[in-house]
């Protein structure tokens, strides 16, 4: 137990005696599983509201964006916290409580860019040649507005992971013994100056998935704008 890095423990082992590097790729799964996951389904409903809220307009967009305004009235982690300690420990309800904090922001990207594509004159021109209003929303406004919510999406992931990982780390996310890098620095926190390696081994994991995946999303927004290149 707590045996420093070396030959045998590449990282060092934790309170328990495990290893902590098995640990840490074994958590990777837990912690990406939660950004991807949590943001698809984000994506997906945060979309659905505002290309109909959008779209359509009047009583029903006021109603949808009153609502999509009083969550995004609260601090991510804040609400996070709220939703999670309500439906109880587990990766499940974390990935719930995550995905309704991340959906009115995708709601609210959605919803600006319909309300500038949908006055657009091939817009119009479809209107006229008889398009319905689903076929409109959905061949002729959303495949215009993608890029702008497929960069928000990618930059979403870094904040779904930080997210998770503080949940985990206060008790509320993965239930232990399942690793997360979450748990493993609250596992960690009690031992910083005895066993430090413990708590900057899944702080690093952390710190270097969140600057790659921003990197990623910086690259995809200079890829699909062509101004910023």
């Amino acid at each position: 137990m707590l045996q420093p890095p070396g030959m045998a423990h590449p990282l060092g082992s934790d309170d328990l005696g495990r290893d902590v590097l098995s640990r840490l790729i074994h958590g990777a799964r837990v912690s990406l599983q939660a950004g991807v996951l949590t943001v698809f389904f984000a994506l997906v409903s945060g979309v659905a509201i505002g290309l109909v809220g959008g779209f359509v307009g009047g009583y029903l967009d006021d109603v949808l964006f009153r609502v999509m305004d009083a969550v995004l009235a609260f601090p991510s982690l804040v609400l996070a916290l709220a939703i999670s300690a309500v439906l109880g420990q587990g990766l499940g309800n974390a990935m719930v409580a995550i995905a309704v904090v991340f959906t009115p922001q995708f709601a609210r990207l959605t919803r600006g860019q319909v309300l500038a594509v949908k006055e657009f004159e091939f817009v119009a021109a479809a209107r006229a040649a008889g398009a319905s209003s689903s076929r409109l929303a959905l061949l002729h406004v959303l495949p215009n507005i993608t890029s702008p919510i497929v960069v928000q999406s990618v930059l979403s992931v870094a904040a779904a992971i930080i997210i998770e990982a503080s949940l985990s780390f206060l008790g509320i996310g993965v239930r232990p013994p399942t690793a997360s890098w979450g748990s493993m620095l609250r596992s960690g926190y009690g031992y910083i100056e005895m066993a430090p390696w413990l708590s900057v081994a899944p702080g690093l994991a952390i710190f270097a998935t969140v600057l790659a995946v921003n990197f990623v999303g910086d690259g995809v927004q200079d890829a699909l704008d062509p101004r910023r290149r």
